[in-house]
């Protein structure tokens, strides 16, 4: 009953952050009047995966937006899902540097019908705004995503202690800006990714991306929300044990931790912890 009342909330307006059970995510009741579902994740998580492809077949989205596809890779979808394998090797996914394919897959496989779109930023791009800046890089509707606007130095700052955290704090100060510059260049891609679908196919949308674009207090929901505010949105994270206090998303779910090496060894040259 606590959960269905705050989704009862939620179809209100945003609310703040309520946690759900992995079973709310196979209810249609859960994504009820929402045009958009932000479907947050760590990447390396085969759970996670599996919960969106548990919400997809839900939802049964018209589009499905992949934050790890480029736009050249998604006009190559074939008009019929094939096997995992031939769509991996279609997408290029090998050669991406994203998670195995096959975790990814059964999202696919839960909206055969729906049309894929992809926001990818590819790393030239992304390397070339550090030289020309992000609104070059996105092109003729930056400031109507917010790309030429500033943040407040307060957001400014929090966001370059997130960025240089998420980097183990091996990154030299004076890269922080611009790597907050590229997120927010991410996360332009993506709304207007989710634009275009909407737009293509009249929605409900699914975006699939990590837990970073899916945020409230940033990521994709802000420049979203610049050009499509008649949108009804729904964000939802994923985290591993505990979450962060007042996480910044309408619902989230907990699944336990995978193992995995200390991903700061490569960036710090410290051995991984084990364990």
């Amino acid at each position: 009953m606590k959960v269905l009342a705050a989704l009862a909330i939620l179809a209100a307006g945003p609310a703040l952050a309520v946690e759900i059970p992995s079973q709310a995510l196979d209810r249609a009741a859960t994504f009820a009047g929402a045009d958009v579902v932000i479907l947050g994740e760590l990447h390396d998580n085969p759970t996670h995966h599996a919960h969106q492809a548990r919400a997809v077949t839900a939802l049964a989205p018209k589009a499905l937006v992949f934050e790890m596809l480029t736009p050249e890779a998604t006009a190559k979808m074939p008009a019929t899902l094939p096997d995992a394998a031939t769509l991996g090797q279609t997408l290029g996914w090998e050669a991406s540097g994203w998670p195995d394919f096959a975790m990814y897959y059964a999202i696919f496989a839960a909206a055969p019908q729906a049309r894929i779109y992809g926001a990818e930023v590819p790393r030239t791009e992304a390397r070339r705004a550090f030289d020309t800046g992000i609104a070059a890089v996105f092109g003729p509707e930056a400031a109507a995503y917010g790309l030429t606007d500033p943040l407040s130095p307060e957001d400014q700052s929090a966001r370059e202690a997130e960025q240089a955290k998420a980097h183990c704090n091996a990154l030299p100060p004076d890269l922080l800006p611009a790597m907050v510059d590229v997120q927010r260049l991410r996360d332009a891609a993506l709304a207007r990714a989710v634009v275009q679908a909407m737009a293509d196919t009249g929605g409900p949308v699914a975006v699939i991306t990590g837990n970073g674009h899916a945020r409230r207090d940033q990521g994709l929901t802000l420049p979203l929300a610049r050009v499509a505010p008649d949108l009804s949105v729904l964000t939802i994270a994923q985290f591993e044990e505990t979450a962060p206090a007042s996480p910044p998303f309408d619902l989230w779910l907990l699944t336990p931790t995978i193992p995995r090496d200390d991903p700061c060894a490569a960036l710090t040259g410290t051995a991984s912890g084990g364990g």
